[in-house]
């Protein structure tokens, strides 16, 4: 078993919501929610250490969603009031729509404050004998998200000031979340999954985007994020292709973007989607250099249904022909709530299946 992250059996990030906490959130507010959510949070890190993982996270359980509720915090960003997008998920019945209000880049992107300081300093100190993980988007979720118009040009007349502030604002966050103890820190990013499917890169051109060689630019931007990142942190990124009330939005192998994403993104660990056919083949995994850790997300959080211990075993053998079996690791393919909705599953079910992880992690690697 590996005593450092990530760890054999571990989990992207988000867990439901339990009602309670759902009720506290439509009706109370300041210190009274944040006592129901330490409630909450203190239960569900319980919850993890008693199954058996490594790491723990508070379940994003303070968070509206995994990503926006980091991003408005940036200095300069903030919501357009009069725009939303139209983002389109998929599931086996059919078509759903997520609304969210467009972002725009009105000033200097700088970080005014460290965040999500308090919920971090909160876990750390609620764990027992769990690594605390903390998880945010990675800065190519603010472009990604927004795009060219998104960014004021009287602001930014040159984009590449918009990159150098961007990424020097989460260098910054990296240095002050370290030095309140965070060893375990996860960069979420749907948009380097995104870019494997040929619809969503056409959807990027057609608003004046650089498609083909998108992943480059934020391969480069997350580098320059993680340039001076702390002794002794391990930063890993996940990597999907949405996860919105058990639906998704883009499908498509990791080939496209394999090659300089394995060797040139400069994390110590992969969390990828592989739970069905949408995810493509392990070939890509051909690609990552020894020294860097996947983990294989076999383990689907879109539905209740759990997966046998024999399929799991059979497909980390298929991954191992691709890629040293010591570089593995097993985890769901994506977060149980990426947003305050939460998946289609019941607690149960979902701490079925993290227990599930624990237990075939135990089985393969002893």
């Amino acid at each position: 078993m590996r005593t450092s992250p990530p760890f054999r059996a571990d989990h992207v990030g988000s867990l439901l919501r339990p009602p309670a906490l759902l009720r506290a959130r439509e009706s109370l507010t300041g210190d009274e929610l944040r006592e129901a959510e330490d409630e909450a949070i203190r239960e569900v890190v319980r919850r993890q250490e008693e199954i058996g993982l490594q790491s723990a996270t508070d379940g994003e359980f303070r968070r509206a969603s995994w990503h926006m509720d980091f991003i408005y915090r940036l200095g300069g960003i903030g919501q357009a009031t009069d725009e939303h997008i139209t983002v389109r998920f998929h599931n086996e019945q059919g078509d759903i729509e997520f609304t969210p209000a467009a972002l725009r880049v009105h000033d200097r992107i700088k970080l005014k404050q460290p965040i999500f300081a308090d919920d971090f300093a909160f876990l750390r100190d609620s764990v027992t004998t769990a690594v605390p993980k903390l998880t945010i988007p990675s800065p190519s979720m603010v472009h990604y998200r927004g795009g060219p118009a998104a960014i004021d040009p009287k602001v930014y007349p040159d984009v590449e000031e918009f990159w150098r502030d961007l990424s020097g604002a989460y260098a910054e966050q990296v240095r002050r979340i370290g030095a309140l103890g965070c060893t375990y820190l996860q960069f979420d990013d749907t948009s380097l999954a995104y870019l494997n499917d040929p619809a969503q890169r056409a959807e990027l051109a057609s608003r004046g985007d650089d498609a083909e060689h998108m992943h480059l630019r934020y391969i480069k931007q997350i580098n320059a994020a993680l340039a001076a990142k702390p002794a002794g942190m391990t930063i890993t990124t996940h990597m999907c292709r949405g996860n919105f009330r058990s639906s998704w939005a883009a499908s498509g192998s990791y080939d496209y973007v394999a090659e300089a994403l394995f060797g040139e993104l400069k994390v110590d660990g992969f969390f990828l989607e592989y739970d069905d056919e949408r995810s493509g083949g392990f070939e890509p995994l051909r690609f990552v250099p020894k020294g860097k850790t996947v983990v294989l997300g076999l383990v689907t959080t879109k539905r209740g249904e759990l997966e046998s211990k024999d399929t799991l075993k059979r497909r980390i053998d298929e991954a191992a022909k691709f890629i040293d079996l010591d570089q593995l690791c097993l985890s769901p393919q994506c977060g149980f709530s990426s947003t305050v909705e939460g998946n289609q599953l019941t607690a149960e079910e979902q701490f079925a299946k993290l227990r599930l992880i624990v237990e075939t992690a135990q089985e393969v690697w002893g």
